[in-house]
């Protein structure tokens, strides 16, 4: 028997089917964690807004006066932007002054103090450097695009085009896939994040080891060989200039890594020391007097070997394969002496050191040498277990005079002549107190071993090693300001050889 059909029925059996869609939809999307059914795109319309209390901000500073200033001025800045925006003001550390251990730089070893501190009230730790530009209400609806209870690891993405070695060829067989921070754009770690490496660290101790490229080195940290979060690229972080249309849309802002800081020192105030040995002579030297050599005042040529058509000086130090700490210590006493003009700034480089002496003229006048100042590209060994900070060698290393006066006046010297000079420098440096301030734009490998969007907001000042490529090109390239100057010289050889 056929039952007759009614509107009426049809609409409850449709209400019906409706309402037990209804139920299964919610049972299927009701979260693993009991939460409730949101999709996750929309998770953060759901969410409270994100307070600026919630961030904590932490400036890269350094411990040098100089450095102390910028990163003041960049903590009052942030202040300023928290007060226009009528919110609570969010904490605002001054990385030099966490604590008195030389290795805070490196950031990991105070994840544990981050989440002690910060781990239960805040939801984000933002890092930037003292010369980092921050928009703080962009920053703030950029952070909260992102689910504040994940982990999560924000940054302008870098990659390498090539394995380097500065990366311990990392990555060889596709080195552009993994990721790292550029610190000048900022970079932001969500608090569970640190949680759990915080966690980590306390069950796994840091390994006595060099920190050699820290954005690349604290990426790999988080990444934990695929069991930890990769970094997330974000639009909005920026190293466009802050006057750039470009601009306009990011968070975050870069202008320059050299300040402009008054007249540059005069040449005349920077004895130029060239370690070099008679194997290389006839290869590198010539280099160095067909691209930077004419912009210096005082500079001398430290060899094994007395040459006078170059001319070398022999300090009675025999050349050594490895490290030269004879050399250099030998050196540093040659400037404190009357054999030498008196001058404020000493620059040691190697023979296949390439430098722009103008740029950092430019540069030194920021930097008071009345101070004991140890400026260059700043490496580190064994920072997680107590180790020190050093100048690596390459990029060149710069002593303000009262640092020289203070190292050889502590009685630190060479345990052999073939010792490692900048490390052996760096161990009197932590044995005295004294910092060693890093400048990203001393280089100790070639323009080919850094990314180019790296390079591309920078005015570097030198680079370091022959090998595989044109000496000069790269010079002339790289660091002079006026490209016709000194055009018309190229080399009359082969200078392709690395130590």
């Amino acid at each position: 028997m056929l039952l007759n059909k009614s509107p009426l029925g049809n609409k409850v059996a449709f209400l019906v089917i409706f309402l037990s869609c209804l139920l299964i939809s919610i049972a299927v999307g009701v979260s693993k964690d009991g939460g409730l059914p949101i999709q996750e795109d929309d998770r953060r319309f759901h969410e409270r807004p994100l307070d600026l209390n919630e961030v904590v901000f932490v400036i890269q500073s350094q411990k040098n006066s100089f450095h102390v200033r910028q990163a003041e001025e960049r903590r009052l800045d942030l202040l300023r932007q928290a007060s226009n925006l009528k919110q609570n003001p969010p904490a605002v550390l001054l990385l030099h002054s966490l604590s008195d251990n030389e290795g805070d730089w490196s950031i990991i070893p105070l994840l544990p103090y981050f989440s002690a501190s910060f781990g239960r009230n805040s939801s984000w730790i933002v890092f930037l450097e003292e010369e980092t530009n921050m928009k703080v209400a962009k920053l703030l609806l950029m952070l909260g695009r992102f689910d504040r209870w994940k982990e999560w690891f924000l940054g302008k993405a870098l990659q390498d085009e090539e394995s380097t070695i500065i990366h311990h060829y990392a990555f060889a067989d596709s080195p552009s896939v993994f990721k790292y921070p550029d610190f000048a754009a900022a970079w932001a770690l969500s608090l569970p994040l640190v949680n759990r490496l915080a966690n980590k660290m306390r069950d796994e101790p840091l390994k006595s080891d060099f920190t050699i490229d820290l954005k690349h080195e604290i990426a790999l940290y988080i990444w934990e060989e695929g069991r930890g979060p990769r970094l997330t690229a974000v639009p909005e972080l920026c190293t466009e200039p802050e006057s750039s249309p470009r601009a306009q849309n990011c968070a975050t802002s870069f202008n320059t890594y050299l300040p402009l800081c008054g007249e540059p020192v005069k040449k005349e105030d920077i004895f130029v020391a060239v370690k070099t040995c008679k194997k290389f002579h006839d290869e590198r030297v010539p280099v160095v007097k067909k691209t930077w050599e004419r912009n210096a005042a005082l500079l001398e040529y430290y060899s094994d070997y007395t040459d006078p058509s170059i001319p070398t000086i022999d300090l009675g130090v025999p050349n050594t394969e490895r490290g030269h700490c004879g050399k250099t210590f030998a050196i540093l006493e040659r400037f404190v002496s009357d054999a030498v003009p008196r001058t404020n700034w000493l620059l040691i480089v190697d023979d296949d050191t390439l430098i722009s002496l103008p740029r950092l003229q430019s540069l030194l006048r920021c930097y008071q040498p009345s101070e004991p100042v140890c400026l260059g590209e700043r490496y580190g060994y064994g920072l997680g277990q107590g180790g020190y900070s050093y100048i690596t060698g390459g990029g060149g290393m710069v002593f303000s005079r009262a640092a020289v006066t203070r190292l050889l006046g502590s009685g630190c010297k060479c345990y052999s002549n073939d010792a490692p000079d900048d490390m052996v420098l760096g161990m009197c440096l932590n044995a005295l107190g004294l910092p060693v301030t890093h400048s990203p734009l001393f280089h100790q490998a070639r323009p080919e071993d850094y990314p180019k969007d790296f390079l591309a907001h920078q005015v570097p000042i030198s680079f370091h090693k022959h090998w595989n490529i044109d000496p000069v090109v790269v010079f002339h390239k790289w660091l002079v300001d006026d490209k016709g100057d000194m055009a018309s010289e190229r080399p009359g050889r082969d200078t392709r050889e690395e130590l």
